[in-house]
């Protein structure tokens, strides 16, 4: 193993002795792999290279560094200690800026929304920012262990314009705040239409936005619905896509045991749309169970006015018979497990766990958790099908995202925030065969660096940046559940970034070796 100083300088190396998944999708194949500095200049088979310094891989397979299409670590370069929920993983590259959250923009007028629309998500933030610029030259300059591909997201966007408000924002001043992060280097516009005060907006006020993109920029959406109008919801996201140019939805699914089968539905329209000429893709992850805010459930007119509205109606004298009527019927209180709260307290057990232990129902439980944590509460919510999982995965436009909530949280975070990638290695690939090796690398590399146009990344072939991963394809799986998610994977041997190595022995090495990519023209 070298010294720090050395990994540090630039480095001629060959990558001897593993199997080849070079991101294409085509099969394994012996070869040899010669990194100069930052970049692959030679592949070649067995034996061909010779003269240079050499890293055995013997039994492992090589593969380009995992793309993360739908990660929410905008934060983690702000953090003091290092985020490596995902290098662990062997993820190289984050899709950042999701489901509408980004960091920025932020207009003084709205400070306090903006921070309390951030606080949903993510830990406490000491915001030294106003424009998208700005931001990222903050986090540039602490310094990134992944590669970060930001997105700028619609909800921020709407805060800055109009705060927590359902009233319709100036699409003027909207305009010209994605275009300002556009112009500062954001691969694209996000959206997640379950969240306030996203979930106010018309079709007609996302249409405006996209616009901006100019028919050939991309669209991410967490959808407006995952449940019983999950179709109607394709529909809308197609329409603001094609405007936009392109279409990403995120972490396709259907919730709830009545929409249960709906997900091959929901295939054939993107398959028709393709079929128009529509570039549309999307994103699983490998669990059957989502996370998100506790909030989310609530109904719409809870969460119109910002949190003190909120707060107000659900510590109201009759917040428990109104959302009694409301939820009572239709939502599962022991699927839902709290995962993180700024108390720590209940996390770990579901609603109706916290319930009985209070001698209350379900219902009151959930108000009191809200309220008592202040609205910042995560979730899990065990609300989906495996045959649902398995349709996405098999769909060869899908790749692999791990919804990863914000590090710095603490509590019990979903596992799929530390073995996302490993688990699609393990479980669909080696266990049931959902997808073979190639093809599951395919996925998570080469074809997420063509979605989101990340330059010269996700193949292994001459002139393309050195991230790469070795893993063993025997031992690799995830680790972490649900009571104690943070383990991390293994069978993640070594990872390097343009070069670098970060990861040895399934060890991070401690430096912060990723940068803040742009956008392929």
């Amino acid at each position: 193993m070298r010294s720090s100083s050395q990994e540090d300088a630039p480095m001629t190396e060959l990558l001897t002795g593993a199997h080849l998944a070079d991101g294409t999708g085509t099969p394994l194949r012996p070869a040899d792999v010669l990194i100069d500095d930052t970049r692959i200049t030679a592949v070649a088979p067995p034996g061909t290279l010779t003269g240079h310094p050499r890293r055995d891989l013997p039994g492992l397979v090589l593969a380009p560094g995992f793309i993360d299409a739908h990660s929410h670590a905008d934060n983690a370069p702000l953090l003091t200690e290092h985020d490596t929920t995902k290098i662990l993983q062997g993820v190289t590259t984050e899709v950042v800026g999701n489901c509408g959250f980004s960091l920025a923009p932020h207009t003084p007028a709205r400070a306090d929304d903006h921070r309390h629309h951030l606080g949903r998500l993510f830990p406490p933030l000491p915001v030294t920012w106003q424009t998208f610029a700005e931001l990222l030259h903050t986090t540039d300059t602490a310094g990134h262990v992944t590669n970060h591909c930001p997105l700028v997201g619609h909800g921020t966007l709407r805060v800055a314009a109009t705060g927590m408000s359902a009233a319709a924002p100036s699409a003027r001043r909207m305009q010209a705040l994605l275009d300002e992060a556009m112009s500062a280097g954001a691969f694209g516009l996000s959206s997640g239409l379950i969240y306030p005060p996203a979930l106010f907006a018309t079709t007609d006020e996302l249409t405006a936005l996209a616009e901006v993109l100019g028919g050939t920029g991309l669209y991410v959406t967490h959808m407006r619905d995952e449940g019983d109008h999950l179709l109607d919801a394709v529909d809308e996201a197609l329409r603001i896509g094609r405007v936009a140019g392109r279409t990403h939805l995120s972490h396709l699914k259907a919730t709830h045991p009545r929409n249960w089968g709906t997900v091959p539905d929901a295939l054939d329209r993107l398959h028709l749309a393709r079929a128009d000429g529509h570039d549309v893709r999307q994103d699983v992850y490998p669990y059957t169970a989502s996370s998100t805010t506790l909030a989310s459930v609530l109904p719409t007119t809870y969460l119109s006015g910002g949190d003190d509205h909120t707060l107000a109606r659900l510590s109201a004298r009759n917040a428990h018979a109104e959302l009694t009527a409301a939820l009572g019927g239709s939502t599962h209180f022991n699927r839902i497990l709290i995962a993180t709260t700024p108390s720590h307290r209940h996390e770990g057990r579901t609603l109706a766990e916290i319930a009985e232990a209070q001698s209350t129902d379900p219902v009151q439980a959930l108000i009191d958790v809200l309220v008592t944590e202040e609205l910042r509460v995560a979730m899990i919510h065990f609300s989906m099908h495996e045959d649902d999982l398995e349709a996405a995965l098999r769909d060869p436009h899908t790749t692999i995202g791990s919804d990863g909530l914000p590090p710095g949280n603490g509590g019990r975070p979903h596992p799929r925030m530390t073995g996302t990638f490993p688990r699609v290695l393990a479980r669909y690939t080696r266990d049931r065969a959902v997808l073979d090796l190639p093809e599951a690398v395919r996925r998570m590399t080469s074809l997420t660096a063509d979605t989101f146009r990340i330059p010269d990344r996700g193949i292994i072939a001459p002139g393309h940046v050195a991230d790469l991963v070795a893993f063993d394809p025997a031992t690799v799986r995830d680790v972490g559940d649900y009571q104690d998610p943070m383990r991390p994977p293994t069978g993640v041997t070594w990872v390097c970034l343009a070069g670098r190595t970060v990861v040895e022995d399934g060890r991070f090495l401690g430096r912060r070796a990723g940068q803040r990519l742009t956008p392929k023209i």
